[in-house]
């Protein structure tokens, strides 16, 4: 993340409006047809000041992105999952993902897009990589604790496994409105999400068995 410097209140304030305002823009219609004039009124503000603190559209989009990586991945250290029993640390980071991503639509509008645009924009960030290294650590932990334990198979590629672990919810999530209507079935009901947690959970874990 870029650093943003001292700011006033107000100008923090205003700033604040705007990223929301820029969120809620770009995940209903994208990068290219998001419109400046729309989040300027969303925000109560007006383009000059827009400008004045993003610069234009294009790093307006990539701080939102930057913003909504970081507050995931806030989320994900809240979870502490260090001091638990190696199942159960990986049950609730399944966990976490699935219900995360249910729960921010948003997150997944922004990143289908960005992946349109072939992370043209997130190449330019030197702080969402960053913020992924030390989950990288964290699950690399949890799986030699397993190992050690006889709980989890030997040599499993903490990047592989965070990949399938994001990729089951992620995929359920960004699909669901479709799935729904060839399917029959309503998968958004809390129902339906919760079978699919158990699922993703078991699929998991039986990967990770010895």
């Amino acid at each position: 993340m870029r650093a943003s410097g001292a700011r006033s209140p107000r100008s923090a304030a205003t700033r604040q409006r705007i990223l929301d305002a820029a969120l809620a823009e770009f995940a209903a219609h994208g990068l290219a047809g998001a419109r400046v004039d729309e989040i300027a009124a969303r925000a109560g503000a007006n383009k000059r000041m827009l400008y004045a603190h993003f610069g234009g559209k294009e790093e307006l989009w990539l701080t939102v992105l930057e913003h909504a990586y970081a507050a995931k991945r806030a989320e994900e250290r809240a979870l502490d999952v260090e001091g638990l029993d190696p199942a159960e640390a990986m049950r609730r980071l399944v966990q976490f993902n699935l219900r995360y991503t249910a729960a921010h639509p948003e997150f997944v509008a922004l990143l289908n897009q960005e992946n349109i645009h072939r992370a043209a924009y997130l190449r330019r960030s030197g702080g969402v990589p960053a913020m992924y290294s030390p989950l990288l650590e964290a699950l690399r932990g949890v799986l030699a604790r397993g190992e050690a334990a006889g709980a989890f198979r030997r040599g499993v590629d903490p990047l592989q496994l965070y990949i399938t672990i994001v990729g089951i919810g992620h995929f359920y999530c960004a699909n669901m409105h479709t799935l729904s209507t060839i399917f029959g079935a309503g998968l958004d009901a809390p129902g339906a999400l919760a079978a699919r947690e158990a699922h993703c959970v078991a699929v998991v874990l039986g990967y990770l068995r010895p």
